[in-house]
């Protein structure tokens, strides 16, 4: 049984060549060529038939494909935690900022290669399963604490919802609590990910985490933006 993806895209030729390329790397696909067939997929899956992986078309011929991104993270339970790769025609900065606002956990532009493809998934996944089980998984903050075993983040005793690539990048920021960052420092912490100019990726990134864990997100006391430089993660909060 290959690791289960789940490509919701309305190009059937495409699917059917993405489909067989990746089967060759040991990844199973279910293909639904529209957002609600799709987003009901996740919802009659329980458990382990979950998919590892969502790949998500930009243009589906039912609804916008960055509305299906906000269903999937406003679904109950695991199906919300599913990363998401979007599929964006043309490559448009702004089809990529709106889609890693709501969600997203990477993207990749309209004509592409299946090898960028394939080494995009494999990070995802990897950055879900790499980092070993330190001997004390939890960092804590204040009142932020980040359960790096269990992934997950709470502020006061209440849940923060992060994607799995803005998770890694908050551990990767606070396992280096008070040394300033570049952009390229951050993505080299989090791995698998190759580096690239559109350093607003990163900037928005923060910008979602910074919502989740701050009190006053305009107003940050945890993540610290360094101008001319990158970011830097307070050792004194609350």
């Amino acid at each position: 049984m290959g690791t289960p993806l789940l490509m919701i895209e309305d190009d059937t030729r495409l699917a059917q060549m993405v489909g067989e390329y990746l089967g060759q790397s040991g990844m199973q696909v279910t293909h639904r060529g529209d957002g609600a067939s799709g987003l009901a997929q996740l919802q009659g899956t329980e458990g382990g038939a979950l998919p590892d992986l969502v790949i998500l078309d930009l243009m589906l011929p039912d609804m916008d494909g960055l509305d299906v991104c906000r269903r999937i993270r406003a679904l109950p339970g695991p199906a919300a935690q599913v990363p998401v790769l979007m599929l964006t025609a043309k490559g448009d900065p702004m089809d990529r900022i709106i889609g890693l606002e709501i969600g997203a956990d990477d993207y990749l532009p309209k004509p592409f290669e299946p090898r960028e493809l394939l080494a995009r998934i494999r990070a995802i996944l990897r950055r879900r399963t790499d980092g070993g089980q330190p001997a004390n998984p939890a960092l804590r903050f204040g009142s932020l604490e980040i359960d790096r075993d269990a992934r997950t983040v709470t502020v006061a005793g209440q849940a923060a919802e992060l994607t799995s690539y803005q998770f890694d990048l908050l551990v990767a920021l606070a396992e280096r609590a008070g040394r300033v960052l570049t952009r390229d420092q951050i993505m080299e912490a989090v791995r698998g990910r190759e580096l690239e100019a559109f350093d607003r990726s990163i900037d928005v990134h923060m910008g979602r985490i910074r919502a989740a864990i701050e009190h006053d997100p305009k107003t940050p006391r945890r993540i610290l933006t360094v101008r001319g430089v990158g970011y830097v993660f307070a050792k004194q909060q609350d």
